[in-house]
C-alpha cells in the first residue's frame, strides 16, 4: 500500500459517500430520480387505499420484494468468488505475469484489494436484507390498511395510514438504492487491480454515469412528467 493507494481509498469512499448524500436533496436545480419515485410511491400508496381491490398493489409489492431477494443472493455468490480468489492468489498472479499488459504483482496487495472488494459485497448483501425486511414491513403495513367501502371509514385515518406504508416502502428503496449503489461501486473498485490512477479514474466514470441516471436520464425525464406536489411532512 503506497501513499498513492491510499489517496486513490480515499477519493473512492470520498466519491461514494457524497453521491449518497446527493440524490437525498436537489442539485443542478432538479430533483434526483430517487425523490422522484419516491414521490410516485407516497402518490401510489394514496390511490391504493382508495381502492376496493388491493391484488395488483400486494403483486407490485411482492415483486419489490422478490427484486431485493435476488440482489441479496448475487451478493452472497460476489462473496463466495472473492473467497475463491483468496484461495488461489498464486494462480491468479501466475495468469496476470503472462499478459500483454504490466500489472502489479504482488500478493499482499492482490489479497488487500479482493479483501476490500469483498467488503463491498458484504455492505451490499447486509443492505439488500435490511431492504428485504423492510419491504416485509411495508407489506403489513398496507394490509393493515381499512377497507376503502367501508362504511365507517374515516378519509383521515386511511389515509395515513397509506402514508404510514408509504414511509415504511420509502426507507426500503432507499436500502436497496444503497446496495445497488454499493454493486455499482464495485466496478470502479475493480480499476484499482490495474494501478491506483486507474481506480481513481474508473470511480469518477461510475460516479459520472450514475449522476447521470440520477439526474439527466431519459428515465428521469419520463418519472417527473406530472409530478404531483410533494406533501408536507407529518408531525
Amino acid at each position: 500500500m503506497t501513499s498513492l493507494d491510499l489517496v486513490a481509498v480515499v477519493w473512492f469512499l470520498v466519491l461514494w459517500i457524497a453521491f449518497s448524500f446527493a440524490t437525498r436533496s436537489k442539485r443542478f436545480g432538479r430533483s434526483s430520480l430517487t425523490q422522484i419515485m419516491n414521490a410516485r410511491r407516497r402518490e401510489w400508496f394514496r390511490i391504493a387505499a382508495g381502492r376496493e381491490l388491493r391484488m395488483i398493489d400486494t403483486a407490485i409489492l411482492g415483486g419489490l420484494q422478490n427484486g431485493t431477494a435476488f440482489f441479496a443472493s448475487t451478493s452472497v455468490f460476489a462473496i463466495g468468488g472473492c473467497f475463491a480468489l483468496l484461495g488461489a492468489t498464486d494462480e491468479v498472479l501466475l495468469v496476470v505475469r503472462d499478459l500483454p499488459v504490466a500489472l502489479p504483482t504482488d500478493k499482499t496487495g492482490f489479497e488487500i484489494k479482493v479483501i476490500g472488494l469483498m467488503s463491498i459485497f458484504a455492505y451490499s448483501f447486509f443492505k439488500f436484507g435490511w431492504s428485504y425486511r423492510l419491504f416485509n414491513y411495508s407489506s403489513i403495513l398496507f394490509g393493515a390498511l381499512p377497507s376503502a367501502d367501508a362504511k365507517d371509514i374515516d378519509i383521515a385515518t386511511l389515509e395515513a395510514g397509506a402514508d404510514r406504508a408509504a414511509r415504511m416502502n420509502i426507507l426500503a428503496g432507499q436500502s436497496f438504492n444503497a446496495g445497488l449503489r454499493a454493486i455499482f461501486m464495485s466496478i470502479g473498485f475493480l480499476g484499482w487491480f490495474a494501478s491506483a490512477w486507474i481506480f481513481m479514474a474508473s470511480a469518477l466514470l461510475v460516479l459520472v454515469v450514475l449522476v447521470r441516471r440520477q439526474y439527466f436520464s431519459p428515465a428521469r425525464l419520463a418519472a417527473a412528467v406530472d409530478l404531483p406536489p410533494t406533501p408536507s411532512p407529518q408531525p
